[in-house]
């Protein structure tokens, strides 16, 4: 079982420290232990209790597959990514749903996506599955990452190659480079929108 040292459990709940030390004094909250030094350690199911879970038991968790796609066009690729990640699943005999998305992987404001993480948030996921590591984010993996060990969710990567569609790379390039984009003036401007250009040129060219 996952414990939280007495600083990282106030944050989780929003509270201070000092409330949490005058709870211990009252009885109102309790830590799981205290340290030969002192330190007070509290557990995932009072986490989860607190959070609105009842009962001695720890409330099963869920395992959630995750799975995108950046455009609309890559719907079989959708698909198949989905039916991997469920055979995965099934190989290792998990009970799980499965959550997909299609997106850009620099769009942090998916509807899956925000889906998942409430989830997280509210304690009810135990581990997360995704087929490789950019179907959560292209970039700012490690926020996700971090986000999860703290409400005590892992992330299985079924696998771990590099691997990346060239068309969803320039994709989200192509992103990046318009947001930039529109904050630039003049000769920087030009050289943005001539590499949009380029980068559209080559993503269409793939494409036939």
């Amino acid at each position: 079982m996952k414990y939280y040292a007495i600083g990282a459990f106030a944050k989780l709940i929003g509270v201070t420290q000092q409330t949490l030390r005058n709870w211990d004094k009252v009885g109102k909250l309790k830590p799981s232990h205290t340290g030969k030094s002192g330190y007070r350690y509290y557990s995932q199911q009072q986490l989860q209790c607190y959070l609105g879970f009842k009962g001695e038991t720890v409330v099963k968790r869920k395992v959630i597959g995750y799975c995108r796609v950046s455009s609309n066009n890559q719907k079989d690729e959708l698909e198949r990514q989905v039916e991997n990640v469920k055979t995965y699943m099934i190989a290792i005999g998990y009970s799980f749903e499965v959550v997909t998305d299609i997106g850009s992987g620099i769009n942090y404001n998916k509807k899956g996506l925000n889906e998942l993480i409430d989830k997280v948030i509210a304690s009810e996921v135990e581990k997360i599955v995704v087929l490789y590591k950019d179907r959560l984010l292209r970039f700012g993996y490690e926020l996700i990452e971090n986000l999860c060990h703290k409400y005590g969710t892992t992330i299985d990567i079924i696998d771990n190659t590099e691997k990346t569609e060239e068309q969803e790379l320039a994709h989200d390039l192509i992103q990046i480079i318009t947001v930039y984009g529109y904050k630039l003036q003049g000769k920087r401007a030009n050289k943005a929108n001539k590499m949009i250009k380029e980068l559209l040129e080559d993503d269409n060219s793939s494409e036939g």
